[in-house]
């Protein structure tokens, strides 16, 4: 049995290779040490901040579950059971949503509150020395330039 290359492809040559595997390997090592440091800091995962930070920055700290899961990069299903979770731990409530009463809100709580704006200080931290220490000004805007055009549904 063959188990080679499709036909017609070829393989990532040296430069594609260390391009894409240094995105991966950079990316997969930042999140293990930031989920690490705020979960030993504060007794917070990674993916819970992310959601504590993005209601905290939302208007009345609150957001639609779809747009809170699509923001966070995170499932629907996931995100239900996230906000599940941080429900029972009083980060968040939950509210139904005025208009169509089929929709719910995840809303931040006080103790939310002041969760997230203690694991900011642990989350910035981690970010600058563990990545952006590396970068000069110049470089961080060429890099946020270059991420933006590999999004989904950039212009070609």
């Amino acid at each position: 049995m063959n188990v080679g290359v499709p036909t017609g492809e070829a393989e990532l040559d040296e430069v594609e290779l260390a391009a894409w595997r240094g995105l991966l390997r950079v990316h997969a090592a930042l999140v293990r040490e930031l989920d690490a440091e705020l979960d030993t800091r504060h007794g917070l995962p990674l993916s819970s901040y992310e959601v504590l930070r993005t209601l905290r920055k939302a208007p009345d700290g609150r957001l639609r579950m779809a747009e809170l899961a699509e923001h966070v990069l995170l499932s629907r299903s996931g995100m239900t059971r996230l906000i599940d979770r941080l429900e029972r731990e009083g980060m968040v409530t939950r509210s139904t949503c005025d208009k169509d009463g089929r929709g719910c809100y995840a809303v931040l709580t006080d103790e939310g509150l002041v969760t997230v704006d203690r694991a900011r200080t642990t989350h910035l931290a981690v970010v600058r020395t563990g990545f952006l220490r590396h970068f000069s000004e110049e470089e961080m805007r060429e890099l946020g330039t270059l991420w933006e055009r590999v999004l989904p549904g950039a212009a070609p």
